[in-house]
């Protein structure tokens, strides 16, 4: 693993205009799960409309490299834990640490708010997501099955904070 160059990590907030680029960077990032989950991804839904308030009710996070969007974070507190949603790193971008720095801001943020755990869901036919969440320090904490369905289709992972 490279460490990445000369990268920007900027929050999301009213003065942001990249939401084209943003969808953009979530859609690709989350493509090779088309055909792989069901249901489909939640980044299908995504709108220009609903990205940008989503980025208003929570705390997101993109990075910048180059001028070019790379990668972004959505955090949501909850009692007793920072809800981990749409981390998102461009193909080309993958496996340089951009992931582990979009979840070191969450760890952060997490501490700042009395906040002792860090959570996420993943579909649960996404074995390498769950191997690289429990490389980072995540383990398995529930296991749940979307609106209509009798299986599990995804799971809860926490990464509990010292």
């Amino acid at each position: 693993m490279t460490e990445p160059a000369a990268i920007e990590l900027l929050r999301i907030g009213e003065n942001f205009r990249r939401w084209h680029e943003l969808l953009a960077l979530i859609l690709s990032s989350f493509a090779y799960m088309d055909g792989t989950i069901d249901p489909p991804s939640s980044a299908h839904r995504l709108t220009l409309a609903s990205l940008a308030q989503k980025a208003r009710d929570e705390i997101a996070f993109a990075v910048i490299e180059k001028g070019r969007l790379i990668g972004c974070v959505f955090l949501k507190p909850e009692p007793g834990s920072l809800y981990i949603g749409k981390l998102a790193i461009a193909p080309a971008s993958q496996g340089k640490g951009i992931g582990r720095r979009l979840l070191a801001v969450a760890e952060e943020i997490a501490r700042e708010s009395g906040l002792p755990a860090l959570r996420l869901e993943t579909r649960i036919e996404l074995a390498g997501n769950h191997a690289t969440f429990a490389r980072w320090g995540f383990a398995r904490t529930a296991e749940n099955s979307h609106p209509g369905f009798d299986r599990i289709t995804s799971i809860e992972m926490q990464k509990r904070l010292d």
